[in-house]
């Protein structure tokens, strides 16, 4: 079991509320994939990588729940409207375009795996240059997907 399974796992319980039933279940996982794959992009596509990330965050107010994800104690959690906040609604949009939902699903989906994500990748409680740039962190998305 990989860390895609058991994120996908958790983002279904999520988005699904538990109550995934006939097809929904098999493209569930695949809707997984898919928003940990937005959530990768959205990474590589800020400007500073995950520290710019992490950064904006901080400025909608947001810093200590950030600093939680990072770090190796617990991840403080985050709720669909904080999301959209440090977002916007503009990233938020195009997000759930992408995921085929609403923005409020979307940011309730990325509530809840966003977190997770950003722990898996700070395993050391700290923010490398690596997390900054394309190439770094594409391998480390490679981790998410084996």
């Amino acid at each position: 079991m990989g860390l895609l399974d058991g994120l996908a796992g958790q983002v279904l319980g999520s988005v699904l509320g538990g109550g995934a039933q006939g097809g929904a279940a098999g493209s569930g996982g695949q809707g997984a994939a898919q928003l940990i794959q937005i959530v990768m992009g959205l990474i590589q596509n800020q400007q500073g990588g995950l520290g710019g990330l992490l950064q904006q965050f901080q400025q909608a107010g947001l810093g200590e729940q950030a600093a939680s994800w990072v770090s190796t104690g617990q991840n403080l959690p985050i709720d669909a409207g904080q999301i959209g906040a440090a977002l916007g609604s503009g990233t938020l949009g195009n997000i759930a375009s992408q995921l085929g939902m609403s923005p409020n699903d979307a940011s309730g989906a990325l509530a809840s795996v966003l977190p997770q994500i950003i722990d898996q990748l700070t395993p050391n409680g700290q923010v490398t240059e690596q997390h900054n740039s394309l190439d770094g962190l594409a391998a480390l998305a490679g981790q998410f997907f084996r």
